[in-house]
């Protein structure tokens, strides 16, 4: 089983205090079974760019942590290729999604892999297999 992660997990990361049950999850899950697409290493950059005029410190820092991310996840990157582009073809013809999120679901449908995202009703309609970190049971 391998997994793409959405923005707003990728993110989670960011946090000095991420949410409990996305550590629990990342902590469960198999690092060399999780995956980035370009798509949130460019969702990521635009967050960095519209912060960095307010607030050039919290840009560093984001910038910093983004050049980690990509560093850890290097040969887990996975690009916008034919296989998603054929995929996305497919699958916004039925269920129209806004691009980057149809982007997204193509390319897990395309790899077979489950979209982690806590955004599970923004791709219901993608028919992707989806988890939701967010709500992973927490250690009593």
């Amino acid at each position: 089983m391998a997994y793409l992660l959405d923005t707003n997990v990728a993110s989670e990361l960011t946090k000095s205090r991420p949410h409990p049950a996305v550590s629990a999850w990342l902590e469960a899950a198999p690092g060399p079974a999780l995956y980035l697409s370009v798509l949130v290493v460019g969702e990521i950059r635009q967050g960095i760019e519209r912060v960095r005029d307010r607030d050039p410190v919290k840009a560093a820092v984001f910038e910093s942590w983004l050049t980690r991310l990509e560093h850890g996840f290097a040969d887990r990157i996975v690009p916008v290729d034919l296989k998603v582009a054929r995929q996305w073809g497919l699958l916004n013809a039925k269920a129209t999604l806004p691009v980057v999120d149809g982007l997204l679901a193509a390319t897990a449908l395309a790899y077979g892999w489950t979209l982690v995202t806590r955004n599970t009703k923004d791709f219901a309609r993608a028919s992707v297999p989806l988890l939701d970190p967010f709500a992973w049971p927490v250690g009593s």
